[in-house]
């Protein structure tokens, strides 16, 4: 296939050097201008006509610099915003959308017979959507085919808990705790459940709360959550009071059995075929192991002592620098490698005592878990830096699954989770123009704007401002966009200062990016704060 790339001046060595990987014949014409996004349809057939017709270049060859009736595809950038049909009107030649980062051409090059590329759509998006949908794909078939399922369910690695197939042949499960779920109203609890269940959540946990007996909310709220949800419920709780209520009213899993409970409470559970997370721990005594070696041996000594239930073996994953870390995951791989059980993995343990962004975390500890071997992904949200934790294991547990199954690196899979950075570091290196350069110093002083003023918040994952008109209430908008919400403004002439336009549109898109990655808001204050001096 011959390809014919249209790009500006900038972008133009990157698009060559990626352009130069494809085994397709790709011709790069370079238009006189330094950014591509500043092209037009229009502009690019006159460039065309120009150069690529029967006109001749300037070095009076009186030939064209390309013949484009020669060309296959034509590719333009992917930043133009109109629609690029009407080069193809005019050409007569199939012309598409390329990417909007030129790092990406290479990749659109090489899946240009598999793409359906588009006139008014990026192809990079095209391609994000592609890989997106075949990986959805993939997990939705397996999920989906229960002849496979139920072969995989006669392996002692994999279990039922609920209705939910759990093991190591599965995507790693996740289960999302309600911490103190008892001290919780009945909306607020389910409204919780139903934000974890939104989030990716495979099963839900109620947490108690430690050293008292609150049993009797258990019953109702097991009755709450299955009532209004499709997914299985767990219990946490050490107490054999507590978890004995759980078992009565139809729990799905038991959090947890140690050495000081499980001959009290093993004869319900048994009874009722429930299974259970296994501790190597002993906490009416206070007793806690100290080596790899102990815990394993002392998990190992629980699961023989629950040889009549289904177990998913808990080793405690230790947060960093507290006992170790590395020897809860030695512990781990050392349990896995002599024994078959799925293995419960305690993401939250290390997430919720680390003051670092939760996202990166979630993601290496899912990979780590998937080595292993393990099972469940568990984790609360309890802190403003793991908001939102759910949902990135979630994403990060068909990462891993995805990654084992292609027997690949967890790297251009169609999902991924990053969100504040890019996957590719541009190469391209701004033009210097021969203009004045001014530096901006911040000189604005208060003026009152006659039109009113706003308040601006976060509500429901919205934008919501309210107008105010000395000092009084007029009215609230709100919008999923920083755009939308402006464009009511104008539309409305609630506005009539342009330093209050300019504040306005900044603190406006601030909102949306904190309601998009769940960071709060407050006007006038920064959103992020620096790392670095």
């Amino acid at each position: 296939m011959k390809i014919l790339i249209i790009t500006g001046k900038l972008a133009s060595q990157l698009v060559k050097k990626e352009s130069s990987k494809s085994k397709h014949d790709v011709h790069v014409h370079v238009v006189n201008t330094p950014i591509a996004a500043f092209l037009t349809p229009k502009k690019i057939v006159e460039e065309i006509e120009r150069y690529g017709l029967n006109h001749s270049d300037n070095s009076n060859t009186n030939q064209p610099i390309f013949d484009i009736k020669s060309f296959d595809i034509i590719l333009t950038p992917g930043l133009i915003r109109k629609d690029v049909n009407y080069v193809k009107d005019k050409m007569g030649i199939n012309t598409y959308k390329g990417p909007k980062d030129a790092a990406d051409i290479a990749i659109v090059i090489e899946m240009i017979n598999k793409l359906t590329l588009s006139s008014s759509i990026p192809a990079d998006k095209l391609i994000e959507d592609e890989l997106r949908k075949r990986a959805f794909k993939f997990i939705e078939e397996f999920e989906n085919n229960d002849k496979n399922i139920q072969k995989l369910l006669k392996k002692p690695e994999n279990i039922l808990v609920g209705a939910m197939p759990v093991g190591q042949d599965f995507p790693m499960r996740v289960l999302a705790e309600i911490a103190n779920a008892p001290l919780l109203s009945d909306y607020e609890l389910l409204k919780r459940a139903k934000y974890f269940v939104k989030s990716g959540a495979d099963m839900v946990d109620l947490g108690m709360i430690a050293g008292e007996t609150k049993v009797e909310r258990i019953p109702k709220m097991i009755t709450l959550l299955k009532e209004h949800l499709d997914v299985a419920i767990s219990i946490d709780t050490l107490n054999p009071v507590e978890i004995k209520s759980a078992v009565e009213a139809g729990v799905d899993m038991v959090l947890s059995l140690d050495h000081g409970n499980c001959e009290e409470v093993l004869p319900h559970i048994e009874d009722k075929n429930i299974p259970a997370v296994i501790l190597p721990t002993d906490y009416s005594k206070n007793w806690v192991p100290e080596t790899v070696d102990e815990r394993v041996k002392s998990i190992e000594e629980m699961r023989m002592k629950c040889s009549k239930i289904d177990v998913l073996a808990d080793l405690i994953l230790d947060p960093i620098n507290s006992r170790s870390i590395v020897d809860s995951i030695l512990a781990c791989r050392q349990f896995k490698e002599k024994n078959r059980e799925p293995v419960f993995f305690g993401v939250g343990n290390v997430t919720e005592l680390l003051d670092a962004d939760s996202v990166g975390v979630n993601a290496l500890l899912s990979g780590i878990a998937m080595e292993l071997g393990a099972s469940v992904l568990f984790t609360p949200e309890e802190s403003g830096k793991t908001m939102g934790s759910v949902k990135e294991l979630a994403i990060s547990s068909k990462m891993m699954f995805l990654s084992k199954n292609r027997n690949s690196i967890p790297k251009d899979l169609g999902i991924n989770l990053v969100l504040f950075k890019d996957k590719r570091k541009s190469d391209i290196i701004s033009e210097e123009f021969n203009i004045p350069i001014v530096q901006a110093v911040e000189d604005y002083k208060f003026k009152h704007d006659p039109s009113g003023s706003f308040k601006i918040m976060i509500e429901d994952e919205q934008i919501k401002v309210i107008h105010y008109l000395k000092m009084e209430p007029q009215i609230a908008i709100k919008g999923n966009t920083a755009k939308a919400v402006y464009d009511e403004i104008l539309k409305r002439n609630l506005i009539s200062r342009m330093e209050h336009a300019t504040y306005l549109g900044s603190e406006l898109e601030k909102a949306e990016i904190a309601s998009k990655i769940g960071k709060n808001y407050i006007q006038d204050f920064p959103l992020f704060k620096r790392i670095y001096n």
